[in-house]
């Protein structure tokens, strides 16, 4: 067996290496400079400290450029710090939602998924690395704070130099590091999360629902995985197992640069599938994002389901999965920021919601406590307790459940969900890659209009519209399982009607800061339910603009993308 031996290399502080809610994503020449990816692995191994020796890490990516090399230097580094197992997709590929699923069936102490989610890749893109614990989630604040404290000081780390493994060949490799065993494992990146798939879905009646019967014809569905990781699991998962056509299965290799893509599934970056739904003759569309946590379903002629009122109507219909009719509905939550269509499903079926901070970590908790079945965030993430990450195969597999046991089309549900329930109208303005001073600039000037003593009870009029402030705040939030408590999670103006409008600076950018404006408004009346949302919401839009000097902080006079 060959032994090899572990070396120390002295190396330099990088400052900035702070993990967000997504961990550390930076533009890939960032990541290429010498020393700099070496530095943050090994700052993410010491923050484990001693739960590092005798440890089995999962390690897998959503395909992008530079990812094989960062598996590689993974090896190295992991052999020489005490891990005793690598568990590796093949060519380093595995969706967030597979990771997380590998984590909890094989009960390791982590994962490294190296993924910058939605952003674009290639040698100009961005690159990614984050952390996910022991319960298959994002590592919560407490860890990627050592994280980042470690690597303000970091001056040497370890590696294994003339350790080389073949990761494009399914195998198991073990190899002596000064004189103990390391094995690395290569392994099929689709089969655990397509068996995971198949004990929580009734394949066989979706199955029927896509091929069609004597009673009920066939339903058509187009898939696109915007050339991001999901391609392999569309093709087995819909391809082989339910039966799609290939030439119904799109952009599903995975490339380095997702083939120019934007991986955002979303109406703007994911056009072409919305282009061919609205002119094809298919009843249901879905993409998915670079590493396949987020989700965009539009039904036939391109009928556009907001994630709020997709989390909504899947909260309503979960009878429809076996997964819940074994395991029971313990509780729906959702992001802050999210529509709260959810809040009405929750109340009407006397289940307990929680409303949480953006980030997946938060609905981790409470599904380790036993108290959340079903989540998901207007950021077109929806997930449910099988794992620790949002998924959009899930989601997908799930709407087609919804409608294989309704019998009706993705806007005949809507429209009978908001029958029963009303309609919460949503929407949400990206502005990306702003100055990042000036960002913040706006958002201290809003904050500091809202702690006026006079601000609640303001009337805020637009068009034929008057909104009367009831409560602004910064959010903040106390977590009732670990007593962690959140805070400055976004800008709150609530309206006395029950109407929203939010100010947010997302992190999961790489470069400038991303405001994000989030306007919601309920409608009881079933003469505005198939209105345009954007005609609905138009004057609450004006007013927030106007209250915000967006476009005078920021130079934008129209966002990046809206939802």
């Amino acid at each position: 067996m060959t032994s090899l031996t572990v070396s120390q290399v002295d190396t330099v502080v990088f400052e900035g290496q702070k993990p967000g809610t997504s961990g550390l994503r930076k533009a890939v020449k960032v990541f290429q400079q010498e020393h700099y990816t070496e530095n943050f692995i090994q700052a993410i191994l010491d923050a484990l400290g001693d739960k590092l020796n005798q440890s089995t890490l999962v390690v897998g990516g959503d395909g992008r450029y530079y990812g094989q090399d960062a598996v590689r230097k993974i090896i190295k580094i992991a052999a020489a710090n005490g891990v005793v197992k690598l568990l590796i997709g093949q060519h380093g590929i595995l969706s967030t939602p597979a990771v997380s699923n590998i984590i909890r069936k094989y009960k390791t102490l982590g994962g490294i998924v190296l993924t910058a989610s939605h952003n674009p890749g290639g040698p100009n893109g961005d690159f990614g690395i984050k952390f996910n614990c022991e319960n298959g989630g994002p590592a919560p604040d407490a860890v990627t704070n050592k994280i980042y404290e470690i690597t303000k000081t970091l001056k040497k780390y370890k590696i294994v130099s003339g350790l080389e493994i073949d990761i494009g060949k399914i195998q198991s490799t073990t190899v002596l590091i000064d004189g103990k065993p390391f094995t690395v494992d290569i392994i099929d990146s689709v089969n655990d999360y397509t068996a995971l798939m198949k004990e929580i879905f009734d394949f066989s009646a979706i199955k029927q629902l896509l091929q069609g019967s004597d009673k009920r014809p066939q339903f058509k569905v187009l898939i696109n995985a915007m050339n991001g990781v999901t391609g392999p699991y569309i093709t087995e998962i819909f391809g082989k197992e339910l039966g799609v056509s290939s030439s119904d299965l799109v952009n599903a290799v995975p490339k380095e640069d997702f083939g120019g893509l934007h991986p955002d599934p979303n109406l703007t970056y994911a056009a072409d599938l919305v282009n061919a739904v609205k002119n094809g003759p298919y009843d249901f569309g879905a993409a998915f994002d670079g590493d396949g946590d987020r989700n965009m379903i539009i039904g036939k002629k391109a009928f556009f389901v907001n994630p709020s009122d997709s989390l909504a109507v899947l909260a309503a219909n979960l009878n429809a999965i076996p997964y819940f009719k074994k395991t029971g509905i313990k509780g729906y939550a959702r992001s802050m920021p999210t529509g709260a269509a959810v809040d009405l499903v929750a109340k009407k079926t006397n289940v307990k919601c929680y409303q949480v901070p953006t980030g997946w970590k938060y609905f981790g908790n409470l599904m380790d406590a036993g108290q959340l079945s079903l989540c998901g965030e207007e950021s077109f993430g929806t997930g449910s307790d099988h794992i620790r990450e949002k998924d959009g195969i899930w989601a997908s597999l799930a709407w087609l459940s919804v409608i294989a046991n309704l019998g009706k089309s993705v806007e005949e549900i809507l429209l009978d969900h908001w029958s029963t329930y009303g309609r919460n109208f949503f929407t949400r303005y990206d502005y990306e890659n702003c100055d990042a001073d000036k960002s913040n600039e706006m958002m201290n000037y809003v904050e500091e209009l809202m702690k006026k003593s006079d601000f609640v009870g303001t009337k805020l009029a637009s068009q034929n519209k008057t909104y009367i402030v009831k409560e602004a705040d910064n959010y903040s939030y106390k977590d009732p399982i670990d007593g962690s408590i959140a805070t400055k999670q976004g800008l709150r103006i609530l309206f006395e009607d029950g109407s929203r409008v939010i100010f947010r600076l997302s992190g999961t950018g790489s470069s400038g800061a991303t405001i994000r404006l989030y306007i919601e408004s309920y409608e009881a009346d079933p003469s505005t339910f198939t209105l345009d949302p954007q005609i609905v919401l138009k004057p609450l839009v004006d007013i927030s603009l106007k209250l915000s000097k967006l476009q005078e902080y920021t130079g934008r006079d129209k966002p990046t993308v809206i939802t």
